[in-house]
């Protein structure tokens, strides 16, 4: 059986009914996110993180990209950490961040992907002196029912946050875009190997394609993309201000 960590991720295994794990408190980052400059974004947090955060489409070709909220302008700079380890209280939570140390993937068995997706956990969270998930009886406790809703409604809707990615390739309606910053001291910034969509062809789609769009909900989500974009501002605001000294 091989598993694979999805992004953020150093090892994972399986989730058992035996396992205690040592549960994040409160809005506190694991590590290695400490250090992501996005991260994959679900279809309904377009509404709500779209007034924090820049949203684009990142993928090696406009035919297999996915959603990502912006966190940085540069590899390995997240600008929403707070005091050292903790997400910024005034900003949105991405629910990628807050399934952790949790995470839905796909096992390949003798070099074949399963079609069923199984329940993981963040191997270096497991301890003896974690929390229990499961009761003497096998019956999940508090602790694993919140959890297991969210990473379980999450897997759902980052689906169809893939399946709007895909129609939008589809219609050929992303384009490459590149960010470019120049702060009042040190050195340009500049971000490549994003999509955003092109709005002149979102305007050129006939009306019944439009219309489809719209009841899809996908309609919604480029809006929301297309307003979110101006928060490349914001994240220079937020580097310059922590590049100041206190």
């Amino acid at each position: 059986m091989d598993i694979k960590p999805p992004y953020g991720y150093e090892e994972i295994v399986p989730l058992t009914k035996q396992h205690r794990v040592t549960l994040p408190d409160g809005r506190k980052l694991p590590t290695t996110f400490r250090k992501l400059n996005a991260l994959p974004l679900s279809f309904t947090e377009f509404t709500v993180a779209c007034r924090d955060f820049p949203i684009a489409f990142v993928g090696a070709d406009a035919a297999g990209v996915i959603a990502m909220a912006v966190l940085g302008l540069e590899n390995g700079q997240n600008l929403f950490v707070s005091n050292g380890d903790g997400w910024d209280t005034s900003v949105y939570v991405p629910a990628y961040a807050r399934r952790y140390p949790f995470c839905m993937t796909r096992v390949t068995v003798d070099g074949k992907e399963q079609a069923e997706r199984v329940a993981c956990v963040e191997k270096r969270a497991l301890s003896d002196q974690g929390d229990a998930l499961f009761d003497g009886k096998g019956e999940a406790l508090p602790a694993w029912e919140e959890r297991r809703k969210l990473l379980f409604d999450y897997e759902s809707d980052l689906v169809r946050s893939e399946e709007m990615c895909r129609e939008l390739g589809r219609l050929q309606l992303l384009e490459t875009f590149t960010v470019q910053a120049v702060p009042n001291q040190g050195k340009p910034v500049q971000m490549t190997g994003m999509y955003r969509v092109a709005e002149q062809k979102l305007a050129e789609l006939p009306a019944d394609k439009l219309k489809e769009l719209a009841q899809k909900g996908i309609l919604a989500r480029v809006y929301a993309h297309l307003i979110s974009l101006a928060n490349f501002g914001k994240l220079l605001d937020r580097r310059m201000a922590q590049a100041r000294p206190n």
